[in-house]
């Protein structure tokens, strides 16, 4: 069986069935409840259950939920050896999964699909594996995506959490490996990198867009953290 993309719908009806490939069900709207293996529980948007080949699997979903479903003879490296089954997904898959669902219900295109598959798996081979989120840390992780370039505080993204501050940096930490400052200087390096080396925005911009207003406090963060300053990135 060739590897391949598309869009599902599971009824409420209990089913289960195995198969002799590995499958990956990534939710675009709803949650889908499911027992296999390790796994047992709900799986939501932002989240990915990865069912190995052979394995009996149980499940039910609302009928109007919506899943993007691969079929694969073989898992990446970094998920052949996962102990997770379930794990959130990257903000760029989750991008992807929305152009995928897009073409694929739009028209028939077997060099687009070529393609997307392509995208897909390379996308899904540098995916972090870790556990899946929370429900109120992955709100926070949200929370902090769109309003990366504002100023971020314990107290509004404990509130988004409904945590107290010091329960939320405990949960965040044991959730995610990083304490909220750590994990948000990441994303915003990564972000300023991206926009220096894939655009033509000023640094000035780009420091704005990864949440700061002073270059020269971003210029030295910048450089701790790659060994480069902003400038050499432009080189």
């Amino acid at each position: 069986m060739p590897d391949s993309l598309s869009i599902r719908s599971y009824s409420k009806q209990t089913t289960g069935h195995s198969h002799d490939f590995h499958q990956l069900v990534l939710p675009l709207s709803g949650v889908i409840n499911i027992a296999a293996g390790d796994i047992k529980g709900k799986v939501a948007p932002g989240e990915c259950v990865v069912i190995r080949r052979n394995t009996l699997h149980i499940f039910t979903a609302e009928e109007q939920a919506r899943f993007v479903v691969a079929d694969l003879c073989q898992l990446p490296d970094n998920l052949s050896d996962a102990v997770a089954s379930v794990f959130a997904v990257s903000k760029p898959m989750t991008s992807l999964l929305s152009f995928i669902a897009t073409q694929l219900e739009h028209r028939v295109s077997s060099e687009v699909e070529t393609l997307m598959l392509q995208t897909f798996l390379a996308v899904l081979a540098e995916q972090e594996q870790g556990v899946a989120l929370d429900p109120r840390i992955r709100n926070v992780v949200e929370f902090i995506e769109i309003r990366l370039s504002e100023s971020l505080t314990i107290e509004d993204m404990a509130s988004v959490a409904c945590m107290s501050g010091t329960q939320f940096k405990k949960i965040f930490r044991a959730q995610t490996g990083k304490t909220p400052a750590r994990y948000i200087t990441a994303l915003r390096m990564e972000k300023a990198r991206a926009l220096l080396i894939h655009t033509d925005m000023p640094v000035q911009r780009v420091a704005e867009e990864a949440g700061y207003q002073d270059l020269s406090a971003f210029s030295r963060r910048f450089s701790a953290y790659f060994g480069l300053p902003p400038s050499k990135m432009l080189q």
